[in-house]
């Protein structure tokens, strides 16, 4: 006959030996350390991190843009093109500038004209800009486009087109955008409609500068 501390002992060692059955049944069916954190449950799927976009979507898109007509130059000399709507110039005449409501974008136009050639003018302009970083893209067809660091802006983008209407002899209106490299898509839209929809007086007085 087992006295009371004959029976709790073995009741003790019949709890253990069920508890290592049972983790042996649990060992068998997950094939694995059950108590592994990087064990992925039956029917449960890991799911992968999403990746992160890498086109940046925060530059001036051409397909943003609506178009209005504005008119400067002279009296005798009239000028007009279109430019993004809501884009204001604080000035008219031969060097108007047309700014967006933030200040980032801009185009100008100066209808002086020169006696020299779109592309003389492409690389006179290219030596005179002191600005720091100076990184000259392109300078094809009378165009010159570079890249800058502004010191309060930060990293800027500009191009300068000149436009002749004597077959490349002479130069009869500059255009220029402005914004930052990553607007370039959208200041090239905006160069491109300017110049395409530029109109000018059927006869100029020739008082270009030389």
């Amino acid at each position: 006959m087992l006295t009371p501390r004959h029976q709790a002992l073995v009741m003790t060692l019949a709890g253990m030996t069920v508890g290592v059955a049972v983790f042996g049944a649990v060992l068998a069916i997950n094939g694995g350390n059950p108590l592994a954190g990087n064990d992925t449950p039956a029917g449960i799927v890991k799911s992968q991190p999403t990746p992160s976009a890498s086109t940046r979507t925060d530059g001036l898109q051409p397909d943003s843009l609506h178009y209005m007509p504005q008119d400067f130059g002279t009296n005798d000399d009239p000028v007009s093109a279109e430019v993004p709507v809501g884009w204001k110039s604080a000035q008219a005449g031969t060097r108007p500038r047309f700014l967006d409501p933030t200040g980032v974008w801009q185009v100008r136009f100066d209808t002086r004209g020169s006696k020299q050639s779109p592309d003389l003018l492409v690389a006179n302009r290219e030596r005179s800009i002191d600005e720091r970083d100076l990184k000259v893209v392109s300078r094809d067809d009378g165009t010159l486009v570079y890249t800058y660091t502004d010191q309060s802006r930060g990293p800027r983008m500009g191009l300068s087109r000149w436009i002749s209407i004597d077959g490349g002899n002479t130069s009869a209106v500059e255009i220029t955008v402005g914004g930052r490299p990553q607007d370039e898509a959208g200041l090239r839209a905006v160069l491109q409609h300017a110049a395409d929809t530029l109109k000018l007086p059927v006869s100029p007085g020739d008082n270009r500068p030389n």
